[in-house]
């Protein structure tokens, strides 16, 4: 089933600045699309109306071609899993997965069938007459995601589904959701403000920053081809290099960068470096490339951040394989020649 948003303006005061304003996407059958943005970015509230916990003072929701914008949460045939996992912690896990059934009537038989069936799809079978407090918190957020299937729905929500919990857990359920949607191949809508998890989740990435839709695409058209400056300095992390056009390139101490074509000589433009489209080579600089000087190096497991201060005194971070780096034997206060692999050109009337 299609998840179509059309024009979604949301205020939560009467003049207020809207949470969210004219933001359309359309989340394709059968995949995770997410709502990517930072802290406040109004990517829960367009979540939260999605789910018709929220209504709307503009613009229309729908799944396939049905108009549910006025429809209650309960009638959209929708699961939904919360960050807080929201379990009863005095009921039985089996109880708590089962208990929308319970509420409608469905029988005993019935339940204990399609909760047996749920806690082997999460990988929680024989937890299920124990209790939530008995459970990781990794556990418990399955039993959430069992909870939500419960009642056979058409659409799964998550909003920030792994934000509560530490990051080798985080990186274990990644995995299992990913193993869970292979089965299910529920339509599913994801809230994070974790590139990351966004880029390895989804099938579609919604960017969202100050209550709009910024851009929308694949995770390689997101991180390859941002359209703004927020995108491509929000999603992956980059630098930030300002100049002016001279001769169809920026120039920042001795690194050029070409520009598109078209922009005049004399336009401010900025240029997006991800740290690793810098090269390096130590010693030995050739006349006319820039030095740049190490002031603080870590290892990150298989790779190497390294911080370098320009000629320009600008500082920029650089990523590099560990392997590469030992292989230059880096150190903190040596110089490097600088130069670059690739960048992301924008005139500067955006601002980040």
């Amino acid at each position: 089933m299609m998840i179509s948003a059309r024009n979604i303006t949301k205020r939560y005061t009467l003049k207020g600045t809207p949470a969210v304003f004219d933001a359309s996407f359309a989340a394709p059958p059968e995949g995770i699309t997410t709502l990517l943005g930072p802290s406040g970015s109004g990517k829960t509230t367009l979540l939260r109306v999605v789910a018709g916990l929220e209504s709307v003072d503009q613009g229309q929701v729908l799944f396939d071609h049905r108009d549910v914008t006025r429809l209650p949460a309960r009638q959209r045939g929708i699961g939904f899993v919360f960050q807080s996992f929201a379990l009863f912690n005095h009921m039985s896990v089996r109880r708590n997965i089962g208990y929308s059934l319970e509420v409608r009537g469905v029988s005993k038989a019935d339940r204990r069938r399609r909760t047996d069936e749920l806690l082997a799809l999460v990988q929680l079978e024989g937890y299920g007459d124990g209790y939530p407090l008995q459970l990781s918190g990794g556990q418990r957020q399955r039993v959430g995601f069992a909870r939500a299937l419960a009642s056979k729905p058409e659409i799964l929500l998550l909003d920030e589904p792994f934000g509560s919990l530490d990051t080798q857990v985080r990186l274990e359920l990644r995995e299992w959701l990913t193993q869970l949607h292979q089965t299910t191949r529920l339509t599913t809508l994801m809230v994070t403000h974790d590139q990351e998890e966004a880029l390895e989740l989804s099938q579609q990435i919604v960017v969202m920053d100050g209550g709009r839709v910024v851009q929308v695409g694949t995770p390689s058209q997101i991180y390859d081809q941002p359209k703004t400056p927020f995108v491509a300095w929000f999603v992956g992390t980059g630098n930030v290099l300002r100049g002016t056009v001279e001769g169809a390139k920026i120039t920042v101490g001795s690194l050029s960068v070409a520009v598109p074509s078209g922009v005049p000589d004399g336009s401010e433009v900025q240029a997006i470096v991800r740290p690793h489209h810098f090269r390096l080579e130590k010693n030995g600089a050739a006349p006319g490339r820039s030095v740049g000087t190490i002031t603080r190096l870590v290892g990150l497991g298989g790779n190497v951040k390294l911080q370098l201060k320009l000629p320009s005194n600008q500082s920029v971070t650089v990523q590099l394989s560990r392997r590469e780096a030992e292989s230059m034997r880096l150190e903190v206060g040596d110089s490097v020649t600088v130069d670059l692999a690739e960048a992301k050109v924008f005139v500067a009337n955006y601002s980040i």
